[in-house]
């Protein structure tokens, strides 16, 4: 994409841009259109996809307990300013 496309794309979006702002846009959605293009050679209608076509793996920790159930309840609840039970007593909003 060249400059007078970036500017082009800026003035129907109501972004003003320098000659020097543009400019530097324009490398970077070139770079944003070579990967765009890389995405859409993944074959995926033969139902053949492997892992190697994915970089990315699940980077999330297992959803495990992280502590006793009420370890903390006590402590937070003598801090309230009013207490009923185990619940903190609030003011009705009606």
């Amino acid at each position: 994409m060249d400059k007078e496309k970036v500017l082009n794309l800026a003035k129907l979006s109501r972004i003003e841009l320098s000659d020097e702002e543009a400019e530097s846009l324009s490398h970077e959605f070139d770079a944003i259109l070579n990967y765009v293009g890389e995405v859409k050679e993944v074959n995926v209608k033969s139902g053949e996809v492997s892992k190697k076509d994915f970089a990315l793996k699940n980077i999330l920790r297992e959803d495990t307990a992280p502590h006793e159930t009420g370890l903390y309840a006590e402590k937070l609840l003598s801090q309230a300013p009013a207490r009923e039970g185990d619940y903190i007593k609030v003011k009705k909003i009606l």
